[in-house]
């Protein structure tokens, strides 16, 4: 009887000293230690920008205050970072990611160069949802949609497999607008400045939040004009721009577009590499909903027009992912043949 007493003594106290032991684990790895952010966007981007910002307070939110670090990795539209990430990166939860929206879903697309599981990745949470324009600088003659599908446009684009250039093909696929894509571009932020530059006439996917953080004052200057806005729901600060998705009148397109926004719903997502030990992933989640949820990083956000409205969950970005490859084949098969 008494050695019962004290086996069971001895468990209880086991289990009362495991949860202190796994938090001093997590601060005992991550003390002294740099976290690194990948991000697959050009530097002074939208993404690049959120990431950096990200870093000045997502630190105090880990427990052992580890220093946070931006590396850059452009290239095939996001898809060499979000790889590097998933073959070669740290699986101990030191490197994460900011990923571009397209990437998750780039398998599900057919991209041959996107040789990984997007559902193995461990999301981490997101500012909130995308909603892309098809922008066209203010010297262009091209003023609507009726214009757009008599005039080609230059648009500019970073490689075939890009964000722009798949949202490019899917706005001359199902509304009919003459586009010439123009690739070679890194980033979003090269593509505006050679808008500005009159190399383009503009640009087939800008994101509303990246584009109010780089370039704050262009819509209220009317130095672009906007064409016609996509994404998992219109843009509410953008009423009078029309939403492709409502434009579309047959059915299949309208299941086409359903599926093509879904990487705009998880907007910017944060994310870490397969086989992060699950403590580790549990405090680096946590430390991006409570950096959501900081004061002072929502001021600076807002000073910077980031647009961390509505932040979404490791959880929901999961759910999200597990949602579109179940889309129906047939209208897979027709993503596939646009993707490429």
């Amino acid at each position: 009887m008494i050695n019962k007493m004290m086996k069971l003594l001895a468990s209880l106290c086991m289990g009362i000293a495991a949860s202190p032991a796994s938090a001093d684990a997590i601060s005992d790895f991550y003390k002294d230690k740099t976290l690194t952010i990948v991000i697959g966007g050009s530097p002074g981007g939208g993404y690049d920008l959120l990431a950096r910002t990200m870093a000045r307070y997502m630190g105090n939110h880990i427990p052992g205050k580890p220093t946070i670090i931006v590396k850059g990795m452009t290239g095939a539209g996001g898809i060499i970072a979000t790889k590097y990430i998933y073959q070669t990166a740290p699986k101990d939860g030191s490197t994460i990611s900011i990923a571009n929206s397209n990437t998750p879903f780039e398998p599900l697309f057919g991209t041959k160069e996107a040789d990984y599981d997007a559902t193995k990745f461990n999301y981490l949470g997101s500012p909130g949802k995308e909603t892309s324009i098809l922008t066209v600088w203010h010297e262009s003659p091209i003023n609507s949609l009726e214009d757009a599908r008599k005039t080609e446009l230059k648009m500019g684009s970073s490689g075939n497999n890009s964000t722009p250039s798949f949202y490019g093909r899917m706005l001359i696929e199902t509304l009919g607008i003459k586009m010439k894509i123009i690739v070679g571009y890194p980033g979003q932020n090269d593509a505006l400045l050679a808008m500005e530059k009159g190399e383009l006439d503009g640009y087939p996917s800008a994101f509303y939040n990246s584009l109010m953080s780089t370039r704050p004052t262009w819509i209220a200057d009317r130095k672009v004009k906007l064409l016609v806005q996509y994404g998992a729901s219109p843009e509410k600060a953008l009423p009078n721009v029309p939403f492709a998705p409502d434009l579309v009148t047959n059915e299949e397109d309208k299941l086409l577009w359903q599926a093509a926004v879904a990487p705009l719903a998880l907007g910017r997502p944060l994310m870490a590499p397969p086989n992060v030990p699950q403590e580790r992933l549990a405090a680096l989640r946590k430390a991006v909903e409570e950096t959501f949820a900081d004061k002072e990083f929502l001021a600076e956000a807002d000073k910077l027009q980031l647009g961390v409205a509505e932040p979404i969950s490791g959880q929901e970005l999961q759910n999200i992912i597990e949602r579109a490859y179940k889309t129906p084949p047939k209208v897979i098969d027709r993503l596939r043949k646009i993707a490429q």
